[in-house]
């Protein structure tokens, strides 16, 4: 996208957080979910179709215009980003990397629009880090696969039009090798939903179980109609997933920071602003120097993937820096804001439980800090 047009989007999507989002925010609190008109026009200015190409009817996005982008959007609530995030992911760049022309075809223009909502159902009960253990059975049955299994925390379950499904269908080849990508309608035949997940922060993204009970689908419903290559599809989305958690990192970080700066310029102790205090103002200096660094890490990523280098470790480095970092943000933001921090009446106390997600999905702080050394081991070598 040339500059002019991406700044033109940018604005856009500034307003539209500034205008519509941030003042939703304690009703989506409220009602634990994204209002109807709100998801309506994320579709209309083209979010969820951010990372899908052109030809698609996407907005084809880089990776760095990308992460400029969520940054803006994660200035209010994460649960907003949570809407497109699973469509802007692996729901659609296991298709665009991998996908055959047929699938693309099919469902890339739907997700491009929003008029179909993805879904990646790869955690279980019994593999979360360890996801190359998943035991969600897909049997070749004739020219179908037949799929068994539960799904673990899913987000966008019960918005979901497709499913991503990571299942096993190669039940002689043990490890990641085994596994396949599946593009499963939402209203196939044996899918069932669980209750929704009560959760320590982040009302109104929804998770649940997915259920599949004997689940048939066609065999060309695997991603890129190759058995076995489920694992690679989701390894290769991966470095720019982690890149994007980083982006939603740093947009939180823009807010804590403005909230935490704006109340200790008006809260006056013994006479004076907090400002004007040198421990507070060590705070302040602590959550901008992070902010800082976690952006310029986010933005060299970012740069390098658009390059095509391999980012696998930079990308790591960028999600686990920005993840952790973002954390301390809002724990100085609790602590400057003081007692107030910790009423819902003020905004950092729920954020502050928001934030702590993004240390966890899309790979945890130790898997990060794996994937790095094993990655600085193999370019040392």
């Amino acid at each position: 996208m040339d500059i002019e047009t991406f700044e033109l989007l940018r604005d856009t999507v500034r307003r539209f957080v500034d205008e519509r989002l941030i003042p939703a925010e304690d009703e989506v609190e409220a009602a634990d979910e994204v209002p109807a008109s709100i998801i309506q026009q994320m579709r209309e200015l083209g979010l969820f179709g951010l990372s899908i190409p052109e030809a698609y009817g996407g907005l084809g996005l880089s990776m760095f215009e990308e992460a400029a982008i969520i940054r803006e959007i994660t200035r209010a609530s994460v649960v907003f980003r949570s809407v497109i995030g699973t469509t802007v992911g692996i729901g659609s760049q296991g298709i665009v990397m991998d996908g055959t022309g047929e699938q693309k075809e099919k469902w890339l223009p739907k997700l491009a629009t929003g008029e179909a909502i993805a879904s990646f159902a790869l955690t279980e009960p019994e593999a979360g880090s360890d996801a190359a253990s998943v035991r969600t059975k897909a049997v070749l049955d004739g020219d179908v696969y037949r799929i068994t299994g539960v799904k673990r925390y899913i987000t966008n379950a019960p918005r979901a039009s497709v499913f991503t499904v990571m299942a096993r269908s190669e039940p002689d080849i043990k490890g990641a090798g085994g596994i396949s990508a599946f593009i499963v309608p939402a209203d196939t035949p044996g899918i069932s939903l669980g209750k929704p997940d009560r959760k320590m922060g982040q009302r109104g993204a929804k998770t649940c179980d997915v259920i599949f009970e004997d689940c048939v689908v066609p065999a060309s419903a695997i991603i890129g109609g190759k058995p076995g290559q489920g694992f690679k599809t989701a390894m290769k989305v991966l470095d720019r997933g982690r890149i994007h958690i980083a982006a939603v990192a740093l947009g939180m970080c823009d807010r804590l920071i403005e909230m935490s700066l704006t109340y200790a310029s008006e809260r006056k102790q013994f006479g004076q602003p907090l400002t004007g205090f040198q421990l507070v103002q060590g705070m302040l200096a602590d959550s901008q120097t992070d902010a800082l660094a976690a952006q310029g890490l986010t933005e060299a990523a970012a740069r390098k993937f658009d390059a095509g280098q391999n980012v696998t470790l930079e990308a790591a480095v960028a999600k686990y820096f920005a993840s952790e970092a973002v954390g301390r943000i809002a724990d100085r933001a609790v602590q400057i804001h003081g007692g107030a921090g910790y009423m819902a009446e003020y905004k950092v106390e729920r954020f502050y439980r928001d934030v702590r997600l993004l240390r966890i999905y899309e790979g945890a702080s130790q898997i990060q800090q794996v994937i790095i050394a094993r990655e600085m081991q193999r370019r040392g070598a």
